[in-house]
C-alpha cells in the first residue's frame, strides 16, 4: 500500500524525492532516525560512518542498511570524507558524526575535540574540494554550544559560545570553524552552509551510555530502579523527528534561497517541556508500570549544568517551525516503541508508524 505525499509547510515530499542526500554520523539514534524520515520523503541517502556505536542500534533494528548506501568510515580522515563526498554526488549534506556525551567527554578529551572540532573541519573541507556539486550544508552541534549562565532566559542564537565541559566546548568549537568557513569560502559561492542548534532530543531506539532515557528503558526492562545524578537539572527535552524535520526544512531553504538561510538556528521544544530530571523520571515510571523506580546516585558526579533553555522564535519566523509534540506525547512514544521491541514486533515497520503519526500531526495542523 502506498503512502500518501507529505508536503507541509516546512517539508515537501516532492523536493526530496530522488534527491541526493549526505549524512554522517547515520548509524547513531538522530542519524538512523533521519534515514528513516528521508527514506519515508524517498530521498536516496549516502551515510558516512564508523560502525554503530551501540549494540543493539536503530541502525541495526530497522535494518537501514537495506535503504542507505552505507560507506564505513571516520570523519577524522579527511581523504576519506573527502572521497566519499564525491561519489555521493549529493547536493545536501547534513553533518551529524559526533561524539555526543558529556561524561564521555571527561573521559576522553581528546577524541571528543577530534572528531567534533577536526571532524567538522574535514566535513566541510571535503564540501569545499567538491566544488559546486553540494548546495546545502547543515552542520548539527547541540544546545550545549552556549556559554552557560545558569539564567532563567532561553538562549538565542546571537548568543556567546562556550561550554564548561570538553563536549560543550567542542560543539562551541564546532560553531565557530562552520562561521570560519562559511565566511572564508562559502559566503559568495553557490553552497550555503548553517548550523542547526537542538535540545535534548529523546526518541525509541537510543542505547547510550550515560544518557537519561537509554539509563531508564535498560533498567525498567530489567526490573530494576534507575539511577539518577541530577534530578533538578532542566533541559530542553524534545521528540527526535521534532529538530530532524527542521534540519531539513533549514536544507531546502538553503537550496532554494541561498545565503540568507546560512546562519545558526535553534530547534527546541514548547517553554513547557523545559522539565527537570526528576519529572521526566516520574512520568516514563509511571508510563511503564511494573513498579518502576529510581534513586539518586552516590558520590559527587562531574560537572553538567543546572539550567539550559532554547529560544527557537528564529526558527518559527523564518523557516515556519515549530514543535508539534508535547512531551507527555513524546514519552508515550517512546514507552510504547520499548514495549513494542520487547514483544518482538518488527521495529522498522513499528518506527514508520510512528513517523507517520508524527507527520499526521503537522498535517492535522493546517
Amino acid at each position: 500500500m502506498a503512502t500518501q505525499a507529505v508536503e507541509t509547510q516546512v517539508v515537501r515530499q516532492h523536493w526530496w524525492q530522488g534527491r541526493q542526500v549526505f549524512v554522517t554520523g547515520h548509524t547513531g539514534f538522530k542519524g538512523a532516525w533521519l534515514c528513516l524520515l528521508l527514506n519515508r520523503l524517498v530521498a536516496k541517502v549516502t551515510g558516512f560512518s564508523t560502525p554503530p556505536p551501540t549494540d543493539p542500534s536503530l541502525f541495526k533494528i530497522a535494518r537501514l542498511e537495506e535503504w542507505v548506501t552505507t560507506i564505513d568510515g571516520d570523519v577524522c580522515d579527511l581523504k576519506a570524507i573527502q572521497a566519499a563526498v564525491q561519489k555521493s554526488k549529493a547536493q545536501v549534506v547534513i553533518h551529524m558524526a559526533a561524539q555526543p556525551l558529556v561524561r564521555d567527554s571527561y573521559r576522553n578529551p581528546v577524541g571528543t575535540y577530534a572528531t567534533n572540532v577536526m571532524g567538522t573541519v574535514n566535513l566541510l573541507e571535503a564540501v569545499r574540494l567538491a566544488g559546486d556539486q553540494v548546495r546545502a550544508v547543515v552542520v548539527v552541534t547541540t544546545d550545549k554550544c552556549y556559554e552557560n549562565r545558569e539564567w532563567i532566559w532561553s538562549y538565542r542564537e546571537n548568543e556567546p559560545m562556550g561550554g564548561h565541559d570538553p563536549y560543550s566546548s567542542s560543539k562551541g568549537c564546532a560553531e565557530l570553524v562552520t562561521a570560519a568557513y562559511r565566511n572564508s569560502f562559502f559566503a559568495t559561492s553557490k553552497t550555503a552552509v548553517a548550523t542547526a542548534r537542538a535540545g535534548n532530543v529523546i526518541g525509541g531506539g537510543d542505547w547510550a551510555a550515560d544518557r537519561l532515557i537509554p539509563d531508564m528503558m535498560r533498567a525498567f526492562s530489567a526490573g530494576k530502579p534507575v539511577v539518577i545524578r541530577n534530578p533538578r537539572s532542566i533541559r530542553p527535552w524534545q521528540f527526535v523527528l521534532e529538530p530532524l524535520l527542521g534540519y531539513l526544512t533549514l536544507a531546502q531553504r538553503l537550496v532554494d534561497d541561498g545565503q540568507s538561510f546560512a546562519e545558526p538556528f535553534n530547534f527546541g521544544p514548547r517553554e513547557t517541556d523545559a522539565q527537570p530530571v526528576e519529572w521526566i523520571v516520574n512520568h516514563l515510571a509511571t508510563l511503564w508500570g511494573n513498579g518502576a523506580s529510581w534513586h539518586l546516585a552516590d558520590g559527587e558526579q562531574p560537572h553538567e549544568a543546572y539550567y539550559l533553555k532554547l529560544d527557537a522564535s528564529k526558527a518559527h519566523a523564518k523557516l515556519g517551525w515549530h514543535p508539534r509534540t508535547d512531551l507527555a506525547t513524546a514519552l508515550t512514544w517512546i514507552t510504547q516503541w520499548h514495549k513494542a521491541l520487547a514483544a518482538g514486533q518488527d521495529m522498522r515497520n513499528f518506527s514508520q508508524q510512528q513517523i507517520e503519526a508524527f507527520l499526521n500531526r503537522i498535517a492535522s495542523a493546517h
